[in-house]
Formats: C-alpha cells, structure tokens, sequence
C-alpha cells in the first residue's frame, strides 16, 4: 500500500467503486426539495382549513412540479460527469413513471372525487380534462311518468277552469312612462317582503303584499318611447355556476353598488355548487343586504318589461337556456334596453357578455319570449325606495300576488288551447295554480304536462311547484319519487329536493329518514328556515 493511500483510505474506495463523489451542490438541491414538499403540504392545510377549494392549488401546484422537474433534468446533465453513467436516464425514468401514476390518479380524482364546480376549473386550468367527464346516466335524462291518479279533473277542465273572482280586485292604472317629479308627494305604498320565499318554503307568498295604489292623474302616461336603453351597468362574468348572484350584482351596479359577486354568493348559496338560487332568495339579498329595493312576479310579458325599461328601472329575467354543448339549463339574464324597429331586447348576459361595442346582446322579442316562457315568465325589478309608487303604478294590478298568479294562469291556458302539446304551458298553468292554493288543479296540470311533451330533466332544479302540489293532495310516493331522482342528478346539490323528500318521508312514517333529509338540506345551506322548523317539529 502506497503513502497516498495510507492516508486517504476515502479516495481507494471511491476508485474502487469507479464512482466519483456527487457533489455537494446536489445534496443542498435535495434539501430544497424536501423542504418545498414540506412547505407545499402545509400550505395545502391552511388552504383547506381557510374554505378555499382544492382547486385553488392546481397552479401552484403545477408551478412546483414543473420547478422540480427542471431541476431535477437540469441537475443531472449540468453534473453529469460528476454522476453515475446512467443517472440522467434513471431521473428520467422515474418522471416517466411518476408522471403515469400522477395522470391516473388525476383521471380518478377528477371523475370520482372533485364536485362539478372543481371539475370546472380544473378544466379551465388544464383544458384537456375535459375530455374525462363522467358520462351522465341514463336515468338522469328523463323525467319519470306521472303515477296515475283517479280525479275528476280533465285537462279541457284545466283549460276552462275560470279565475278565482271572489277575490277582490286592485284598480288597474295606466304605465308610468319617464314622469318628471313634482313637489307634491305621491301616496307611498309598501311593497314589504316577508320573511322568506316561495321556493323556500311551501307556502305560496314570494316577498311582496300588497294591492295596487292609487296614483294623481298627472303621473299616468299611454305612451312607450319606440326604444329605451340604460347605461351604468358594469358587467359581470360569472364564476362557475353563478348566474344568479353575477346578475344580480350587475343589476345592482346600475345604482352604485361596488362590491363583486362573491358577496351576493355568500349570502345566496353558502354551498358553492349550489344548483338553485330562487327569485325569492335573490330579492330578499337586495332587500336586505345592499339598501336598494326589489321585487318578483311571474307572469311578466314583452310590454311591462319594456315600461319598466322605460322609466330606468332594471330587470332581471330567469329564462330557459341551451348553451353549447349542453343541455337545458336554467338562466338568469340581465335586460338593459329595448328597440321597437329592430324588435329587440338587449341582454347583459353574465356568461356570453355584452355584445357588440358593450351595447347588449341583441334577442328578439318572439325568440326571448319563447325561453322566457319555461320559467313562467318570472322577472326581478330593483328601484330606490322612494320610487316604490311608480313601480306599483308600472305593475298595476300584477303589484297583487294573486291578481298576478291569476294573470299568469289566463297566459298558460291561452297557450296550452293554443297548442296542447306545449308542455311548458301546462307546467305555467300548474305554477299558477300551486300559488293560487288550487292543489288538485295544480297536480292535474303538472300531470299533463310530464305527459304531453319532454319537460327538460333538470326542470325540478329549479321549480318546486310540483313538489308542493302533489304533496298537498297527499301523493306522497310521487313526491319521494321525484326528490329522490332530482338529489341523483344534481349530486345531491338542490338543497330543496333534501327538504320535500324530508317532508314526504315524514308523512310516510320515516321520521329518522326524513330527519335526515332535513339535515342534508341544512348542511348545503345552515339559512334554510323551512328545513330547520321541519327538523325541529320531529322531535328527534
């Protein structure tokens, strides 16, 4: 044995092995590593314990991947002579194979664990996920044929079936068109909300009671301008799911309203993926949050929206839609203006946008009227509080909830004689009905139209009618039956299929069941005053 390897025993072995020694710079690139995944875990917990979605950490995430990738590839050809031989390719072979085992997983998670709103912004991250959406069942496409029932009622009754006229009548007054204010007060009347809507609850009043007012001559006018337009509004693109609260806000900016559509969703759906926000519930955010006034009808038509437009009052519509490569969804839509030779409406829509120049997207008034239609032709006005009067004036007797449930139910008959295989038409009639307490006509309408035509399978996302009718002429096997189908196609994301299958499986003797249908419904949403009184009453 030689001086020199006496005294460096280290260097022998280091020959022996034909390996020169990795340099230290290696060793610190793996602390780092180590260190980062430390520190990506725990940031991954106070995402998660703050309420942000998971998703949320898709980019920092693929920003951390991809650094250790470059350096890990980088590390190994910058020191290669300072490496094993094959140390590259081993790098590389055990990215190739992490990198399958990470898409597999992906592809599992994707479809079998995130809710469709995180499967929305993973895909708006890595587009190519999309084509790993979970196919939709068969089941979920169709609405079940009613249960035959044994009544009276046929659907040329339904047709004939005359208005409640023992129900006193409000004074019709002429539209309000662009009044100029006097010195002299107009009578005030209270179009005061009440505790909770109609979609929440299972009693018919939406937000507003009152009858229509009186107005001094001076303020009525026969004449529409041949258009109108309003500006002001700031547009807003919706987030994933989101219609409701984004048009709201973008109808509230119309009078100074700052904040985003996140804080109407905190208020109106706690649950992100939340299917449903219902007129009532987006009325109620207006009236109670933000110091601006609302209301909702159904029943609306082409001319009242124009009036409304007319004299600087904003709208908002709930409307059938199909957008590409969907099917039939439910929408909100913002109205901004209206043009009688073109035979427009112009749409501030929270998904699609402005249209040309940010001066609407232009839908005529037969093509906007059709969609408007499936949803009863329901509309959102906002005001400031001391122009209350004007917007009863504008309303007339529709200012009354049955007056107004009465005019929508004369519209469905109209169009059901018209065309009897218009199963939107009978759905109207049956919502009509619902609201004017006449549960065997109701149930009879929404029988016929399951029968007569495709009602669009998400329709009980949305309107709850059916549910309180059959249930109030005690076909609680049909109203299990229905809850149970909506809470399978929406992933269990309508929190009132929870609260009507609650009521039904209570009526059937289930109270634990139905309990725990009232506890699903409240852990989507912790407000839903109707659920938690239901729980309560069993006593369990």
């Amino acid at each position: 044995m030689t001086h020199q390897e006496k005294t460096n025993p280290r260097r022998m072995d280091i020959e022996y092995a034909g390996v020169a020694p990795p340099p230290r710079i290696l060793l610190v690139l793996v602390m780092v590593a180590a260190l980062l995944f430390i520190a990506a875990g725990l940031a991954a917990v106070l995402f998660l314990r703050s309420g942000v979605g998971l998703t949320s950490l898709i980019v920092p995430a693929l920003i951390v991947v991809g650094l250790l990738f470059v350096g890990s590839i980088g590390g190994s050809i910058l020191f290669r002579k300072s490496l094993p031989r094959f140390f590259a390719l081993w790098i590389i072979a055990g990215w190739l194979v992490l990198g399958v085992i990470g898409v597999m997983a992906a592809v599992v998670v994707y479809r079998n664990v995130l809710a469709p709103g995180q499967r929305e912004t993973a895909k708006y991250y890595v587009p190519i996920m999309r084509f790993f959406d979970p196919p939709p069942d068969a089941p979920y496409l169709t609405l079940p044929t009613p249960i035959p029932e044994t009544n009276d009622i046929s659907p040329e009754d339904l047709l004939n079936s005359p208005l409640d006229l023992n129900m006193p009548s409000a004074e019709v007054t002429q539209p309000v068109i662009r009044v100029a204010q006097t010195a002299t007060p107009t009578p005030t009347v209270t179009l005061s909300p009440t505790a909770a809507s109609a979609e929440m609850t299972p009693t018919v009043s939406v937000t507003e009671a009152a009858g229509a007012p009186t107005f001094p001559p001076e303020t009525v006018s026969n004449t529409l301008p041949a258009s109108a337009r309003l500006f002001s509004f700031r547009h807003v693109k919706q987030t994933w799911n989101n219609c409701g609260p984004a048009n709201i806000t973008m109808a509230l900016s119309y009078f100074g309203w700052q904040d985003g559509q996140e804080v109407a969703a905190s208020y109106l759906k706690p649950d992100r993926e939340d299917k449903n926000v219902s007129p009532g519930e987006m009325v109620s955010f207006v009236n109670n949050r933000t110091g601006v006034r609302a209301i909702t009808r159904i029943g609306g038509d082409i001319d009242l929206l124009k009036e409304f437009l007319a004299n600087d009052f904003p709208v908002v519509i709930e409307t059938g839609y199909l957008f590409e490569g969907s099917d039939w969804l439910g929408h909100y839509q913002t109205v901004v203006g209206y043009d009688d030779t073109a035979q427009v409406f112009y749409i501030y829509d929270s998904y699609l946008g402005t249209g040309e120049n940010g001066s609407g997207i232009a839908e005529s008034y037969t093509t906007m009227d059709s969609f408007w239609q499936h949803f009863n032709r329901t509309f959102i006005v906002l005001y400031r509080q001391e122009d209350e009067p004007r917007v009863a004036a504008i309303l007339g007797e529709r200012a009354d909830l049955t007056l107004a449930a009465e005019h929508a139910l004369e519209v469905a008959q109209r169009e059901a004689a018209q065309n009897p295989q218009n199963a939107f038409a009978w759905y109207n009639m049956g919502t009509a009905f619902t609201r004017l307490g006449r549960y065997e006509e109701a149930a009879s309408a929404y029988d016929q139209a399951r029968r007569v035509g495709t009602l669009p399978w998400r329709i009980f996302w949305y309107q709850f009618g059916p549910f309180e009718a059959y249930f109030n002429v005690g076909r609680f096997d049909e109203v299990l039956s229905l809850a149970t189908i909506t809470i399978e196609n929406s992933q269990g994301f309508v929190e009132e299929a929870y609260y009507w299958q609650g009521k039904a499986l209570a009526e059937l003797g289930r109270s634990t069941e139905a309990a725990s249908a009232y506890r699903q419904a409240l852990a989507h949403n912790p407000s839903f005053a109707a659920a938690q009184d239901a729980l309560n009453s069993l006593n369990i």
